[in-house]
């Protein structure tokens, strides 16, 4: 995700941007795999358990939705962060500082979304669970951002696209195309 390229209402209203970003969640998940030796993570991290019933996710407010992702992706993003301080040999670390600037990225544009007047207080418990597998960081990253990320944006659409779809039109809006190294 780069930054000042998804404006959260672009992100929302045109879908190939979450499409987009489940791709690269996915390759980050795949190239993180190809590291060789990826070590076991002496201290565990704390990850957040991001599977969920569709049933019961389209039964909440939005604003409840976007809280327990903030909690997930506030938790994962100091998995991250905690990860990268134990992992030294290049491949993993890369991988480990992409993940971070992807999952940082996405905090903070979901705090820009605002229906309440103060601040985002991270003071949330989400269910989760220990790891020492690399792996399964950028796993976590995968369902989240495939699962209750995409379900948000799609519930979002429906508010915020109605409108008309003018910020769908240019998807380029001055954007740079490709991916990170």
């Amino acid at each position: 995700m780069e930054d000042g390229c998804a404006s959260p209402t672009r992100l929302v209203c045109d879908n190939r941007l979450i499409q987009k970003y489940i791709g690269e969640a996915k390759d980050m998940e795949k190239r993180a795999g190809q590291c060789q030796v990826l070590p076991t993570l002496s201290c565990p991290m704390v990850l957040p358990l991001v599977d969920f019933s569709l049933q019961q996710w389209k039964s909440k407010s939005n604003e409840t939705k976007q809280r327990e992702i903030l909690c997930d992706l506030a938790l994962l993003v100091g998995a991250v962060a905690g990860a990268q301080g134990q992992v030294t040999q290049e491949c993993g670390a890369r991988q480990l500082r992409q993940l971070y600037r992807h999952a940082n990225s996405f905090l903070l544009l979901l705090q820009t979304f605002s229906w309440e007047a103060g601040p985002w207080e991270p003071s949330c418990s989400p269910r989760s669970m220990e790891q020492t597998h690399i792996t399964s960081i950028f796993l976590t990253y995968r369902q989240l951002v495939q699962g209750k990320l995409r379900f948000f944006f799609h519930d979002l659409a429906k508010d915020l696209c109605q409108q008309g779809q003018e910020g769908v039109r240019d998807p380029q809006q001055g954007c740079t195309q490709g991916s990170q190294p």
